[in-house]
């Protein structure tokens, strides 16, 4: 049997990373998108697929499949845009921690328990701490 010209691919470094260097592997033999606008289409129907598996009973194998189908191609997508999805994950978590805080000192500023606010409420706490990031960044 013929090796795979994956399997030099260190499958114990992050998985985001993980992806891409699977896909940068297949590129170099011409399995890739030509341009950003068949990822964002591939994007679409991986998403539109996990949508469709949505309120199916007994179906969290099908999710799983489905949603990590959809992680692929965005780290694909990223990857087509020269980003580091690792870094790009990371910011996220970094940038959602730090506003999720904030919101909860907004809160507490307030007279609010988040556990007692209802969505709504939540948004708009959640608004405002992006309205002040932006003026604070301008």
């Amino acid at each position: 049997m013929t090796k795979s010209i994956l399997e030099h691919i260190d499958s114990s470094q992050p998985q985001l990373s993980y992806a891409v260097e699977l896909q940068n592997s297949v590129a170099k033999v011409g399995f890739d998108w030509d341009n950003t606008e068949g990822v964002i289409s591939k994007v679409h129907e991986e998403l539109n697929e996990v949508i469709d598996e949505i309120g199916i009973e007994n179906n969290q194998q099908r999710l799983l499949d489905e949603i990590g189908d959809l992680l692929f191609v965005c780290s694909s997508l990223a990857r087509h845009l020269h980003v580091d999805p690792q870094k790009a994950i990371t910011h996220a978590n970094q940038k959602f921690y730090r506003r999720f805080s904030q919101l909860e000192q907004l809160a507490v500023k307030n007279k609010l328990d988040i556990k007692q606010c209802s969505l709504d409420e939540l948004d708009g706490l959640w608004d405002e701490v992006k309205r002040l990031e932006k003026q604070d960044n301008s």
